[in-house]
């Protein structure tokens, strides 16, 4: 436990990194591993991960995330983009991977198929593209911690123009839409942000015990 919150107290949000330094191949891999076995509703992962490090597309990204430093400084850029028009094709797409992984029938996955397919035709298109943001998050968490486990800097940010990223990135033709980023590398020596005190509610402000 005392490693995890360390390394939590360790981390911030990098706004200066240096470009000269990127992850190794193994660690850009071990990031990924993580994402990929982040938890999420039934465990659908109703969302995709665009990992950019071509600099001239990060150049791209940068202008259309106001100019910040950090997409064309940091190693790698990490576009968290939701799957549109969720529907049961990928409700049944998980089912059959269930069945492939686990080396049952699809048809004893029904039970499990039909709530989902309850689930998912219960809301709005709307209200799917929250849930599946909220998925999306989960896995961005999972990434801040293993970052910071492994001493790899990383910023989280929502400012950027959403549809400009679809379009640099080719999202619509896929039917996804970037919903966060995290920009991950190292940071540089001279980011002041990394000496600043970290500013946190107390634990009795935060927590409510019943």
């Amino acid at each position: 436990m005392k490693e995890i919150i360390d390394s939590l107290n360790w981390r911030y949000a990098t706004k200066s990194f240096n470009g000269d330094k990127k992850l190794t191949d193994n660690q850009l891999d071990g990031l990924l591993s993580a994402i990929q076995l982040a938890p999420s509703s039934f465990g659908l992962q109703p969302y995709k991960v665009i990992v950019v490090e071509d600099q001239k597309v990060k150049e791209q990204l940068k202008a259309a995330a106001y100019g910040q430093a950090q997409l064309t400084d940091a190693s790698h850029i990490f576009v968290f983009a939701i799957e549109k028009n969720f529907s049961e094709k990928h409700v049944d797409s998980f089912i059959a991977n269930i069945a492939e992984t686990r080396g049952v029938a699809v048809a004893d996955l029904k039970g499990f198929s039909d709530v989902m397919k309850g689930t998912v035709n219960s809301r709005s298109a709307e209200e799917l593209d929250v849930w599946n943001s909220r998925q999306a998050y989960i896995g961005l968490g999972v990434l801040l911690e293993t970052a910071a486990l492994n001493r790899i800097d990383a910023c989280p940010m929502e400012g950027f123009d959403n549809a400009k990223f679809d379009e640099i990135l080719g999202l619509q033709i896929e039917n996804l839409h970037a919903v966060a980023i995290a920009a991950v590398g190292f940071r540089a020596a001279d980011d002041v942000y990394q000496h600043y005190t970290k500013v946190r509610k107390a634990k009795d402000n935060l927590f409510i015990h019943i």
